[in-house]
């Protein structure tokens, strides 16, 4: 199995499913998340805090740049990955599944969780204008579309599976 990166916003199951793909392909699970932190040496949240959001950004991009140059395994983006131009263009050479959640969906999936600082306030409003100001992006870099609302991790893993095996 070669590499596959998954894509979409908070809530959609990117982290979940991806452990569970690379679970059952035998290969390695990367979140973008988690090396940005291992890079920086703090939380997410800390960093939008105390480097802002720019800062936060700047090393997403670097560490899914040096991930994607070594493409093996299950690759997880952060929800705004997509937001870089250059990620963007990398991705659409990659093998990219999209996993598309609607609000109502990834609002309950992420409650109110203060590891995530684009979310705090209003969660409702503000998912309704990420995916509104993101969908157009993860169209854009995605090779395959898996939706995930009203199925269980099990039948995404197995949609995702099918759909990148098929090809």
């Amino acid at each position: 199995m070669n590499a596959v990166v998954l894509v979409g916003a908070p809530g959609a199951g990117k982290s979940t499913v991806g452990r569970r793909l690379a679970r059952r392909w035998g290969v390695e699970f990367r979140d973008s998340d988690q090396m940005v932190e291992a890079e920086a040496g703090k939380s997410v949240a800390d960093i939008f805090v105390d480097d802002g959001e720019t800062a936060f950004r700047t090393r997403e991009r670097d560490v899914i740049a040096a991930a994607l140059d070594k493409p093996d395994g299950v690759l997880s983006l952060g929800g705004g990955a997509v937001l870089d131009a250059s990620t963007r263009a990398r991705l659409v050479a990659a093998p990219c599944v999209w996993l598309r959640v609607g609000v109502s969906e990834a609002a309950k999936r992420v409650g109110l969780n203060t590891a995530r600082p684009l979310l705090l306030g209003n969660v409702r409003g503000t998912l309704m204008t990420l995916l509104d100001e993101r969908t157009p992006l993860y169209e854009e870099v995605a090779s395959w579309t898996v939706d995930t609302d009203g199925r269980t991790v099990d039948e995404v893993v197995a949609a995702v599976a099918d759909a990148v095996e098929a090809s």
